[in-house]
């Protein structure tokens, strides 16, 4: 991949000219991003408001999905058009300490979280494998075996890195896969549920302002997924991207987004037409309510689609935090550098220790909740401000600049994130804190 510091340098580009390949052939990253989006935390939360608020609040997807689009076309643009990786360029434009404080924040959110998508896994798996016979294999051996499915897939995630050549593209085939999967698996729930067409639409609608609190703070904190929209950056130079792909990055990030919208739309919609008003506390609660509607097979399509979102964001949710922090250190982040993989082994692992401890102690993960929100607190704002900042820069981007239509759309998403920064800072980071202190 050679670099020159002409902004508008031409890297990795095809010798296949873009317009003769079909559109299925000029995507890749954002469909990678998808899948760190839709996980298990997006599914319980759109599962959560479709219960409670029926087709209502459809039209919070597409406002998250559109601020979404916002931020991963301007990552793509960086990725595509810079001469240097988001990293370097923070770090010469601004110093290394920004970069360094945006690397470690985005780390230390992946980690915090990334036990979220192991009990996403494990609840899958928990739903059919967790029998009688299992329990009486737990007493006798003294542990709970299936902890050894959350063992195995992060030996077998740690393998995947290190064993392929061209890791970014056997990333981007295995989340193609999973990406089919989950469409597939939530479309026929959906076709299941026989959802009101016009109730849907009308759900498109923006309408009863007064229930816009949580709901609007939880499906658009779990689809405007900030540190993945910059991650794009990464993605489109990992698969060669220079600027002759510019419009191949743009036409990828709107097919990504649409898969968004799609997966969590028909979520949403499946639990709005056949679980209104039940109580889901856990993504497992979803699968276990479908079955008497659906019948085995709707509650095992379900969990299908649960385990291939849990595991993609599994995956790529641990990539965003090794790769970033990597760069930003200067230590490289591209896929055939060491240190991106080796940090994304340390994501990986502490997930993994953190889920099991949760599942074998009970204990409540609300520190590590606590202490991912303080940092997203910093790392949210500061990422879109930057890489705002970057692509309006001519130093940079040369004439490919963020268009204004691109600017006002990313201006009010920044808006967004402050304001559930905010939220998030006092009603959550600081009262959790203030009750450890012994205050409120």
């Amino acid at each position: 991949m050679s670099e020159s510091s002409d902004p508008s340098n031409a890297r990795g580009s095809s010798s296949l000219p873009a317009r003769r390949r079909p559109w299925y052939q000029r995507i890749g990253p954002a469909l990678i991003t998808a899948c760190v989006v839709i996980g298990p935390g997006s599914i319980l939360t759109s599962s959560q408001v479709g219960a409670r608020y029926g087709f209502s609040m459809s039209w919070v997807v597409v406002l998250s999905v559109l601020f979404m689009l916002a931020y991963m076309s301007i990552g793509a643009r960086l990725g595509v058009v810079a001469s240097e990786s988001p990293g370097d360029l923070v770090a010469r434009l601004a110093g290394r300490w920004l970069a360094v404080l945006i690397g470690g924040c985005v780390f230390f959110i992946s980690s915090a979280f990334q036990f979220g998508n192991n009990l996403g896994v494990d609840s899958a798996v928990r739903v059919y494998a967790d029998t009688p016979w299992v329990g009486s294999l737990r007493t006798s051996l003294g542990f709970d075996p299936l902890h050894l499915t959350l063992i195995f897939f992060n030996a077998m995630t740690i393998l995947f890195l290190f064993a392929f050549r061209n890791l970014y593209r056997a990333v981007e085939r295995l989340m193609m896969t999973l990406v089919g999967i989950m469409l597939v698996s939530f479309a026929i729930n959906l076709a299941f549920a026989h959802p009101s067409p016009s109730r849907m639409a009308a759900g498109l609608i923006p309408a009863n302002p007064a229930t816009l609190g949580l709901p609007l703070l939880g499906l658009v904190g779990t689809t405007f997924v900030i540190s993945a929209a910059y991650f794009q950056a990464y993605l489109v130079r990992q698969k060669g991207w220079g600027r002759a792909e510019l419009d191949d990055g743009l036409l990828d990030t709107r097919v990504g987004a649409v898969m968004m919208a799609a997966i969590t739309l028909m979520i949403m919609s499946t639990a709005a037409a056949v679980l209104r008003g039940r109580e889901l506390a856990h993504v497992a609660d979803v699968a276990r309510q479908l079955e008497p509607l659906f019948g085995q097979w709707g509650r095992a399509l379900f969990c299908l689609g649960l385990f291939s979102a849990a595991y993609s964001s599994f995956l790529v949710n641990s990539m965003i935090g090794g790769f970033i922090l990597s760069d930003s250190l200067g230590l490289g982040g591209d896929p055939s550098d060491r240190w991106p993989k080796l940090l994304t082994t340390a994501v990986l692992l502490t997930g993994m220790i953190v889920a099991l401890a949760v599942i074998e102690t009970g204990r409540s993960p609300v520190p590590a909740i606590v202490a991912a929100q303080a940092a997203t607190v910093v790392a949210s704002p500061l990422m879109a401000g930057v890489v705002m900042w970057l692509t309006n820069r001519r130093d940079v981007m040369g004439g490919d600049r963020n268009p204004w239509t691109l600017n006002v759309i990313a201006v009010v998403g920044l808006l967004m994130l402050m304001a559930m920064a905010f939220y998030t800072a006092t009603q959550k980071v600081w009262p959790a804190v203030a009750t450890w202190f012994g205050g409120a």
